[in-house]
């Protein structure tokens, strides 16, 4: 894997994030769109360039679990051994929200899509930015994820306001999706 790009390239990602922007970056396996988890515009644009259902939801990702302290801290003991088991790491859960974020986030769901990356390049940005980010796949609905910098550009050309530039992980498929209540896999 890659180290993490320069803090000078982080910085001006997280300025365009701070903007209401949305920005690609590569993460585990895939390339990535990003943006504020809680600027709903950003969130909107983000669908909108996707042509994502918004009832779908998204995943929130984090530079460690302190950042998702708030969804987290009063789980029971299992599930909160479960998911340290598998973080940081390709592997995401649903959490119950118990509406602590955003319907824009969840979607129609009781759940929040969440991971700790062990990507480098992610993991810094979503330290730099102070909290987690949405992520989802850089690709329109229906198309296959980018898994080169060329596709993002193809399918978003400058309709992005930012590029965190590096190397995806060493991960070959996108991460897999567990049911936390339940442990029951969503997506392998």
């Amino acid at each position: 894997m890659s180290p993490a790009p320069s803090s000078l390239r982080i910085q001006q990602v997280v300025t365009a994030l701070q903007g209401g922007g949305v920005i690609a970056c590569p993460t585990e396996a895939v390339w990535g769109l990003s943006c504020d988890p809680d600027h709903k515009m950003a969130v909107a644009r983000l669908l909108d360039l996707k042509h994502r259902d918004p009832a779908k939801g998204l995943i929130l990702v984090a530079s460690d679990t302190a950042q998702l302290d708030f969804l987290l801290a009063d789980l029971p003991p299992a599930q909160h051994a479960r998911l340290m088991l598998s973080w940081p790491g390709p592997t995401t859960w649903l959490v119950p929200h118990r509406g602590r974020v955003a319907p824009w986030i969840h979607g129609v769901h009781d759940s929040v899509a969440l991971r700790v990356s062990d990507h480098p390049g992610l993991r810094a940005l979503c330290k730099a930015w102070g909290g987690p980010l949405v992520s989802t796949s850089a690709n329109p609905a229906g198309a296959r994820a980018a898994t080169e910098l060329f596709q993002v550009r193809r399918y978003f050309g400058g309709q992005l306001d930012g590029i965190l530039p590096g190397a995806l992980g060493g991960t070959n498929r996108p991460s897999m999706i567990k049911d936390l209540v339940s442990d029951r896999i969503v997506r392998a």
